[in-house]
Parts: structure tokens; sequence; C-alpha cells
């Protein structure tokens, strides 16, 4: 098809005149197509899929019949802007409870949101002003940084390393970057790496962002799914949080309600002003029913208690799995994710120059779908998110990936 006057109109920000054209695919994109390939080649074999990012459960009971109930009251049917109370009061009462931070005001330090990805896309739209830098770790979910970027900004990257127990060095920043930093993004129980930040760590980010006076954006995603005995961990409960940032909360992972798009930011009341001016102009909120089914969800934490034990059991089990194949496997104290060193090959076999090239192997040659990462070290994150129906079946995936991997003798050095 040849080009229109159509191309020549699309934005510099996703391509202009290039956009459509580029052959470089998105690590994404290339894993979707990797797997239908591997599928249609091996027929008779079942794909083993530990790189979704989402819950393999369905939303509770009780949250999926208080939205059938309110979906039928013909007061919820409006648009809802900036939200409803009952959900925003839902809100600082879990806060209160789960993360012991009592001191929120529902009215002007809560703000719902259509997912926390539209969250991250609006927050930089507050702040960000041609020039100005926003500090984000990589590797790290791109939403945030891509936005910034989108509206003539600049990011610069905080690489997490395994050495630093995958926590940004604030101290390796150089002052010019600092002069024109704004922001700073920090995300933990983290993705992809399945890092739980430590009070001491929080207690420094506030210190740095009121000393360069940054604002910072805690994504809060995974914060309620932790393990053996790790308690969750809100940035907000140290003292002078709510002075310098706010924490970006998700229904998603925490509730098993992924597609029902609910989510929360909570925090310092100006910031929270500011964002909610830019969310007026770009959505009318959430459906009321679907608010109201998130209060219920908030309302029962213990939804997630159970979520978590199970995440904590198949991590147990994956570790165990990998640890037996040469991996050195880590359970995380937190999240459902885990991230494993990527081999450098296969004895008197294969070499992998990149993670990515490892896991295309994989899931060419046995059927097991991973995410490369190779922003930083070459690493791969598992996620215990596949689907299983009870212990069993989860010592069964366990089982398949231990027999397919069995004769393979992998190299890490």
């Amino acid at each position: 098809m040849p080009d229109s006057y159509i191309q020549k109109l699309i934005a510099d920000r996703i391509g202009g005149k290039k956009f459509g054209k580029d052959t470089v695919l998105y690590k994404f994109e290339k894993i979707k197509r990797a797997r239908r390939a591997a599928v249609a080649a091996h027929p008779d074999l079942k794909i083993i899929d530990l790189g979704v990012g989402e819950p393999d459960a369905m939303a509770d009971p009780g949250v999926v019949e208080t939205l059938a109930k309110e979906a039928a009251v013909w007061e919820n049917r409006g648009y809802t802007d900036n939200g409803r109370e009952p959900f925003m009061k839902a809100a600082a009462q879990y806060m209160a409870e789960v993360y012991g931070v009592t001191d929120i005001d529902p009215t002007t330090e809560v703000l719902h949101s259509i997912g926390s990805k539209p969250a991250l896309a609006m927050i930089p739209q507050a702040f960000i002003n041609p020039g100005d830098i926003a500090l984000v770790t990589v590797p790290g979910y791109g939403v945030l940084g891509n936005m910034t970027k989108w509206l003539g900004g600049e990011v610069y990257e905080l690489p997490l390393l395994e050495s630093n127990n995958f926590l940004p060095d604030l101290d390796s920043i150089p002052e010019d970057i600092l002069e024109r930093a704004k922001l700073l993004y920090i995300n933990y129980p983290n993705n992809p790496t399945g890092a739980f930040a430590t009070e001491r760590f929080f207690r420094k980010v506030v210190r740095f962002a009121k000393k360069y006076k940054l604002v910072v954006i805690q994504d809060a995603a995974y914060a309620a799914l932790t393990f053996d005995g790790t308690k969750p961990l809100s940035f907000l409960s140290v003292n002078g949080a709510k002075d310098v940032g706010i924490e970006v909360h998700s229904l998603s992972k925490a509730f098993n309600m992924t597609g029902w798009r609910l989510a929360f930011m909570v925090g310092n009341p100006l910031m929270i002003k500011a964002i909610a001016s830019v969310k007026d102009n770009n959505d009318s909120g959430q459906f009321h029913a679907i608010q109201l089914a998130g209060k219920y969800a908030l309302e029962h934490p213990e939804i997630t208690c159970e979520t978590a034990e199970k995440y904590s059991r198949r991590h147990t089990m994956l570790a165990a799995t990998l640890k037996k194949l040469g991996f050195k496997a880590k359970k995380p104290k937190a999240s459902f994710y885990m991230y494993v060193k990527a081999p450098k090959g296969i004895k008197d076999g294969q070499k992998f120059k990149t993670a990515e090239d490892f896991s295309q192997w994989l899931l060419r040659e046995k059927l097991i779908s991973t995410v490369p990462w190779d922003d930083v070290e070459p690493y791969v994150r598992l996620s215990v998110t596949f689907l299983a129906l009870g212990e069993n079946e989860e010592k069964q995936v366990m089982q398949e990936i231990y027999n397919r991997l069995l004769d393979i003798k992998f190299e890490f050095e």
C-alpha cells in the first residue's frame, strides 16, 4: 500500500514518517511469534507458560457477586469522573489495615484510576516539562519512562544489579543529572526481579528526594503478595514519605482482577490534586459498579493472603526444580516473579549470547515460555501464574519442566 499524507502526520514520538515501517520487533511480539511457531512445530507437546504476567485465577466470588448486583442499580450507570467516595474510603482503610498507614485522608489523598498502567502514563503529564529528567529503574515497566520521553523529557536509567539486591544505587547519579531531575520512579516488590525493598531503603529515598527536590512514584502493584513471614511494606509507612511522594496500588495482581481495570494512587495531597487535574482530561472514571466490587475486595484482604500462599508454594517448587537443573534460583520474598541468570550455553552445544537467545531456545526446543531481560544483565523472568488447578497439578508442571530439561547440561560461566 503506497504512503498517504497520513504517514507524514503521525507524531514523531511514536515514529513519525517511519511509523509502521520499522522491522525491529518489540520483545513481547517476538515471544508471541516464537510461541506460535513452537506450538505449530510440536503439536504433541503442551506449552508451559512461565512468561505470562497476570494471575491464573478468577476474582473472588464475593467480588463477582458485588459487580453483578451493583451493575443492575440504576444510580450506578453514569460517569464517576475522579472516583466515588465509597471506594476512596475503602482504599484509605485498606492502607491502614494492611500497611499500618493510618493518616490517609480519602478525600484529598486518594485517587482512583482505570488500572495502574493509565496512572503511570498520566503521572508524567502532571510533572514533566521538556528537558526535565525522570529517574527510572531498569529493567522494569516502561510506561512512565516512555511517557516522559513523549513529553519532551529525558529518562536516566538506574540499573538494578544483583550485587546491590536489585535496589538502585542513588549515590551513583551525577550531580548534573540531579539538577534537572524532577521525578524518581521505583517499583517494589519489583517487576521483573521480584526484589523486596527494605524500610532502610525507603528512608533513604525520602532523604534523597528532599535533598534534591524530587517527587517519588512508588509502583506497589505487587506489594501485598508477600510470603514466608515477610509483611507487606508501604513506602508511605516511612516517616516523611507523604511529603515527597505517592504510591500506586493495583487490584489486578493482589485480587486477581486484571481485566477489571481498577487501581488507586495514594499519598501527597498536592500531587494527587495535580494528577486528578490531568485525569479529568483523560477519562471519566471507572464504572461505579466495578469500584464497589473493588471496595468489597479491599475490605477482604484475606483474598490476597490465599493467593500469596499459592504463589509461595509454587515459588518453592520452582526454585527447587531449577536448582536441580543447575540454575542459581532463589525464592523471592514477594510478587509472582522469579528472576534467574541465563546460562551461557549448553555443554558441547549451543551458546547463548543473550538472555533472549536462551529464552527463544527454551521456547523453540522445549516449549517453555519465559521473558528475557538483557537491559542490565542477562536474566530471564519466570512467573508462577502458570495454569494449574491445585497442588497436584502444580507438581505435575514442575515434573514436566524437569523432565524436558533433564538431559541438558547448562553452562553458566
